[in-house]
């Protein structure tokens, strides 16, 4: 009885989780069909890949989740996403495609550490790409409702990529909310900055690894990347650095004055460059600089936790530190003035 009770409660949270008007969804299609056709979706192109498609469980119960607040701090986010493992295979990864990245940082001015280091982060080296078939999830997500409007735009452009012949609808996966590829590209962004790096025709940024680099420098080169610095450092030095608001910005020479001490070497830098201060959880002994590549990084994911991440994870790719350094943030002997 405990078991059949426990079925129909979570029968029950199905139900709520699915729109109440779930018929209304060949209505949708017809009506979107539509606005497709307007925007360069051909009905051949429309009606083949349509074709049995039907709202997607799952993905309407990832959309209406609540996001988690994150209840580790940015020192334990560090040590989960940075291991040792992501290290190693970051440096392999470089290592074994480091002609192909040489051409492709020169030719966009990224750093080749900073291309693998996005590209480790998210899909461990094009190991995680998602399983979800694109047109279905975004089709379910336009026709939820919630971000309609949105969803649909990336909808179309997804139904753009197939009928150009970028990739079959059999490999056309991705994760639940419709980032694709092995650089996790949204319909909208493949459309604005994707590359063909080898000129076959095709912006393939699930297999064809010149294209997935390409793409990925030309994204940051496109949002404002300066190939002069690098995206930032950590620092330690004075207690005055905790009464600072975060996003305090200074001169280099300023903080310096200041009392700063730089992990690492003393950067090479102009006087005069300004430098931003980012505290992850108000302090707790994790400070950083950081130059206008780091809001470049944020263009691709708004999160700090995410940019100072993908900043430090290229850092130990190109310099062969192990994620011991993720922990030690305090010893004197790692900072100099």
């Amino acid at each position: 009885m405990k078991s059949l009770i426990h079925c129909l409660f979570l029968l029950g949270l199905l139900v709520i989780n699915i729109p109440a008007k779930a018929s209304d969804f060949p209505s949708w299609v017809k009506q979107f069909r539509s606005e497709a056709l307007q925007r360069g979706v051909s009905a051949e192109t429309f009606d083949r890949e349509f074709k049995n498609v039907e709202p997607n469980v799952r993905v309407i119960e990832l959309d209406q989740k609540q996001p988690e607040r994150a209840k580790a701090g940015f020192a334990d986010y560090l040590t989960k996403v940075i291991t040792q493992l992501r290290i190693d295979n970051g440096r392999a990864a470089y290592t074994t495609n480091q002609t192909l990245l040489r051409e492709v940082s020169s030719q966009y001015g990224v750093p080749a550490e900073m291309i693998v280091s996005l590209w480790g982060l998210e899909t461990s080296y094009g190991k995680n790409t998602g399983g979800f078939d694109l047109i279905q999830a975004l089709a379910t997500l336009a026709w939820e409702g919630r971000r309609s409007e949105f969803f649909k735009t990336e909808l179309v452009n997804a139904l753009l990529i197939l009928q150009n012949g970028h990739i079959t609808r059999e490999n056309f996966k991705g994760s639940w909310a419709g980032a694709m590829g092995q650089n996790q590209f949204m319909p909208s962004s493949w459309n604005r900055y994707a590359v063909d790096a080898n000129g076959d025709g095709h912006k393939d940024i699930w297999t064809t690894k010149g294209d997935i680099f390409a793409s990925t420098a030309n994204y940051l080169n496109k949002n404002g990347w300066n190939p002069q610095f690098k995206w930032g450092w950590q620092i330690h030095g004075k207690d005055g650095l905790y009464k600072l608001q975060p996003e305090h910005t200074m001169t280099y020479q300023e903080w310096l004055s200041y009392g700063v001490k730089f992990q690492g070497a003393l950067p090479s830098l102009p006087a005069t460059t300004p430098l931003k201060l980012i505290i992850p959880d108000g302090g707790n002994g994790r400070f950083y600089l950081v130059t206008k590549n780091f809001d470049v990084i944020k263009s691709w994911n708004r999160s700090n936790y995410f940019a100072l991440t993908v900043g430090l994870l290229s850092d130990f790719v190109s310099k062969g530190q192990s994620n011991a350094m993720v922990r030690d943030t305090s010893a004197d002997a790692n900072f100099n003035q």
